[in-house]
């Protein structure tokens, strides 16, 4: 079992549950890295901790979460669950104080029935069809188990620091609403981003695994990770991150670390 470093130059909090994961195999990612310490804390009781006063103690927030969908729901799950006023005010005030964020792969379907949440991670992922931004848009796609290459289009950003142009994936994918207006691009990925290279999300809800029988989608954006600023607040998110295999890839952990390091740094706010 981990210890507790209380010493280590780097806190920051992670939040998760909400999706299915190996917690010990994610939670290696972070044990290796070299003066940072992750105190993992789950959904819904992490929520109560993002604003201002509960993240005090830490230097960045780490999204590996999927929270404000109830899958449990009788009818055409997953429900969308209200944050509440508490949780929005405290979300808006962390940006607003500057906190850093690193958000990565199922985290950008959190909190759907809260936009400023998608706005502020620059993207959402759709369960069920909804308005998003004024436009109703059709539900989003995802593909398991992608082989890809993924490819650096923002080379001299820190993030990107000693990480290859182009590099070797195998990991889930998404079709969903990324707002390329409002984020600066990272990493793409060389797959076709069409209705034919993906599965229908509410499909999967109503039981039809791996099917885009009958669904409907434009071809969307073929980015995987950008930056952006939500109020002053640095944010980075990483589209991969499905399972152990992009866990243990010595890449995608140093993406990860260098979000961290980044987004914590006093150069990210500038």
């Amino acid at each position: 079992m981990p210890t507790i470093r209380y010493s280590a130059p780097l806190q920051v909090l992670v939040a998760v549950r909400g999706h299915p994961f190996d917690r010990t195999a994610f939670d290696a990612i972070f044990q290796d890295m070299e003066g940072i310490a992750a105190t993992m804390v789950d959904q819904p009781a992490a929520s109560q901790l993002m604003n201002p006063q509960g993240l005090a103690p830490y230097d960045a927030l780490v999204l590996y979460d999927m929270p404000g969908l109830d899958f449990d729901a009788p009818h055409e799950p997953p429900a969308l669950i209200d944050p509440g006023h508490a949780f929005r005010e405290g979300f808006r005030a962390l940006l607003e104080e500057g906190k850093g964020i690193v958000a990565l792969h199922h985290a950008l379907a959190g909190w759907p029935a809260f936009p400023d949440y998608a706005e502020a991670l620059g993207g959402t992922f759709l369960y069920r069809s909804r308005e998003v931004r004024g436009q109703l848009r059709p539900d989003s796609g995802y593909r398991h188990g992608v082989e890809y290459t993924a490819q650096v289009t923002a080379t001299a950003h820190p993030v990107m620091a000693g990480i290859p142009a182009s590099f070797a994936m195998k990991d889930e994918l998404y079709l969903a609403e990324i707002f390329t207006d409002s984020v600066t691009p990272l990493l793409r990925a060389d797959h076709r981003f069409d209705r034919d290279g993906f599965h229908s999300a509410t499909a999967a809800m109503e039981g039809r695994m791996f099917d885009n029988q009958g669904w409907e989608h434009e071809p969307g954006s073929d980015l995987i990770g950008w930056t952006l600023k939500s109020g002053n607040s640095p944010v980075v998110y990483l589209q991969p991150g499905d399972d152990r295999t992009t866990y243990d890839n010595p890449v995608y952990r140093r993406l990860v670390e260098n979000a961290i390091r980044w987004v914590a740094s006093p150069e990210a706010r500038d």
